[in-house]
């Protein structure tokens, strides 16, 4: 298994397997968003594609093997078993038929955050706009109390509440969910997590953040490197009770030759929640990475430490270069341990920041005024030290020393 410090170093041993990325050629700060696939991915879709070639029609069965590994790999870094999880091309997918399940004619009130991700923001708006469910929206900030005021609003005429673990925009991570999810369950309501910003880069456990009884939704686009296509619900126990309104013919996939008149039949598990036919080149992906990660010994418990060392360096870095406020500047009141896998640096310059660091090779990207800079495990020490001073350089025109 290798350490943290094996990974700092030049030439960092896994970027060898990230050719065809060519992340030891330019400077992928994506990591909050895209980070690069492994080569091992490339042969994956190569696989999805030689089965259906040989098997037509009948790869489905091949299929179905790939999407079980899924499950185990989302599982694994869930705390959670495999038959609790449900998978869907994208997580706004999976949100709406949760939002389709719950009792919203007898209770609806949905309550969330102005901090969630736009798949869930939007939808929220919508249904809002509409007017016939009573949509509460619970400033994000100042974190440290979001969970105690999100408990607060909720009543017995709330369905559901749905935060993230960790805010899209600014990393930080949110506390106190467990006792969220205790008053959630005093009220009859259900809670929904969005982990995505969470997931294999700072370790999860549904028993350690008191959440054995939320739903959790997140995906691998992001730190877990499985591309697109690849996100998951996780249903809790008392989920199975659930009939999901938007449901898909893959739900009553095992029972087509047993249909009978009456009630809608669901299937048993994961398949309560499913959806339609679906490109299966996503599950083939997802399946090899999720071996590589295993083989290679990438833990969460690793990659954290990992990640905090790579935004440690970042973060020291810029303050360093004693910047003007006004021109860039992350919260340095929040402790890095309170956040995930990224630095946010605000600037009202984000955008020009960000496409004059692109030219110099090194990508990353913004968020309204946020400039947001992600590290992944195949970066060296080196290569961080080399994004700070293209930032040196790009804002060298408008910066004035703090100190002065």
């Amino acid at each position: 298994m290798p350490t943290t410090a094996d990974l700092a170093g030049s030439p960092n041993p896994l970027a060898s397997h990230y050719s065809r990325f060519r992340v030891a050629d330019r400077i992928l700060l994506t990591g909050h968003s895209h980070q690069a696939w492994p080569d091992v991915a490339f042969e994956g879709q190569m696989e999805a594609w030689n089965d259906a070639a040989e098997m037509v029609d009948d790869k489905w069965d091949r299929a179905l093997e790939k999407a079980d590994r899924v499950r185990r790999g989302f599982a694994r870094l869930l705390g959670a078993r495999p038959e609790e999880i449900a998978l869907g091309q994208n997580t706004h997918e999976l949100v709406t038929r949760f939002l389709s399940a719950l009792p919203l004619r007898d209770r609806p009130r949905l309550i969330t955050t102005d901090g969630e991700f736009h798949s869930l923001r939007r939808q929220m708006d919508r249904l809002a706009e509409e007017r016939y469910l009573d949509v509460v929206k619970i400033a994000a900030l100042p974190v440290d109390t979001l969970g105690d005021r999100l408990a607060a609003a909720a009543n017995d005429r709330t369905s559901a509440v749905l935060v993230s673990s960790v805010l899209f925009s600014n990393a930080q991570i949110v506390p106190g969910l467990g006792a969220l999810a205790t008053a959630c369950r005093r009220v009859g309501s259900e809670l929904l997590v969005d982990a995505y910003h969470h997931l294999n880069v700072v370790p999860f456990s549904l028993d350690h953040e008191g959440l054995a009884d939320a739903f959790v939704v997140g995906g691998g686009y992001k730190y877990c490197q499985l591309g697109e296509g690849n996100c998951f619900l996780r249903v809790p126990p008392a989920g199975a009770r659930l009939r999901p309104i938007l449901t898909g013919w893959y739900s009553e996939f095992a029972r087509l030759t047993q249909r009978t008149a009456g009630e809608v039949p669901y299937g048993d598990g994961p398949a309560r929640w499913a959806g339609a036919t679906y490109d299966t080149t996503s599950h083939y992906r997802a399946a090899r990475v999720f071996d590589f990660f295993e083989a290679e010994g990438l833990t969460p418990v690793l990659l954290r430490d990992l990640s905090r060392r790579q935004v440690g360096i970042l973060a020291d870095g810029i303050d360093a270069l004693d910047l003007d406020p006004d021109v860039l500047a992350h919260d340095r009141g929040v402790p890095l341990e309170r956040i995930g896998g990224f630095l946010a640096l605000r600037s009202a310059r984000a955008g020009e920041i960000s496409a004059a660091l692109r030219e110099r090779g090194v990508w990353t990207d913004y968020r309204g005024d946020i400039v947001r800079l992600g590290p992944a495990p195949y970066l060296t020490d080196e290569q961080l030290r080399l994004a700070i001073a293209a930032l040196d350089a790009v804002v060298s025109k408008w910066k004035r020393p703090h100190s002065s």
